[in-house]
């Protein structure tokens, strides 16, 4: 009897540990759809793969968590997941789509969004626990991976087909590498409470987001991507900015020259 309870027991924690992978792999699976959909130049298709890949990507972690069911092991195949699926699928995105005519300067950038994006993965593993939690240290490399994906949806939305040569593409995909590497701290939305202290109105607001998103999903998704990419350095200006006002309002010469006026 015992004997039977405990392989029961093995097999229903075989079957947690594998969950969460089996998500990590589905997540791989879709950025590895978008690789071969941007080969043959269907960049709708690859775009919404990488968007997939997103959502899965966030469901594996959460669901290792709540069945308890974490390990080194997840944690490493889930950054080689990422860098197919947020590193190199859009990068060869960007590249096939409007990156080409731009010759070497093309392929070099789209090799330095995969470069700068496992540097982050890199980086964001040896950190783990040394960070607080309530940042990212650099942009994250879904994040920058949805910006690239939503700007072809977008584009698409627009009535734009085929290729897009544009050096605002080759600028953005420079400045999401360097967010991404940087020291710029992007709010990361780990210590929200708000669904536990506020149930009823945390399930209110997910549902108004969603009827918000599915009006124009294009226009939507695409905003919020690229606000959240920007939002880094625009907090970082700001806290600049308060912080010199700061110092302008402790300068006692500043006193003086006011005193005198």
């Amino acid at each position: 009897m015992n004997n039977m309870k405990e392989r029961q027991d093995h097999a229903m924690r075989r079957g947690i540990y594998i969950l969460p992978n089996l998500f990590t792999t589905a997540s791989l699976f879709s950025g590895f759809y978008s690789l071969v959909a941007s080969m043959r130049g269907d960049f709708v298709h690859a775009a919404v793969a990488i968007v997939v890949s997103f959502v899965l990507d966030g469901l594996d972690g959460r669901i290792a968590r709540i069945t308890h069911s974490t390990s080194r092991f997840g944690v490493e195949y889930d950054s080689l997941s990422d860098l197919v699926a947020f590193g190199v699928a859009p990068a060869i995105l960007a590249y096939q789509w409007s990156l080409v005519p731009f010759g070497r300067s093309g392929w070099i950038v789209a090799f330095l969004f995969v470069a700068c994006g496992a540097l982050r993965l890199a980086r964001f593993n040896v950190q783990v626990g040394d960070i607080d939690k309530k940042v990212f240290n650099g942009l994250p490399i879904p994040a920058a991976a949805g910006v690239v994906a939503t700007c072809v949806l977008l584009w698409d939305y627009m009535g734009g087909t085929g290729t897009f040569t544009s050096i605002s593409i080759l600028v953005s995909m420079v400045f999401l590498s360097y967010c991404m590497v940087s020291n710029v701290k992007y709010y990361s939305f780990k210590d929200l409470d708000f669904f536990t202290s506020k149930p009823f109105m945390t399930l209110v607001m997910i549902v108004f987001l969603f009827v918000v998103v599915l009006l124009e999903p294009q226009i939507m998704l695409f905003s919020f991507a690229v606000s959240y990419s920007i939002s880094g350095p625009v907090w970082k200006i700001v806290k600049m900015v308060k912080h010199k006002k700061g110092d302008e309002g402790d300068d006692p010469d500043m006193e003086e020259r006011h005193g005198n006026i």
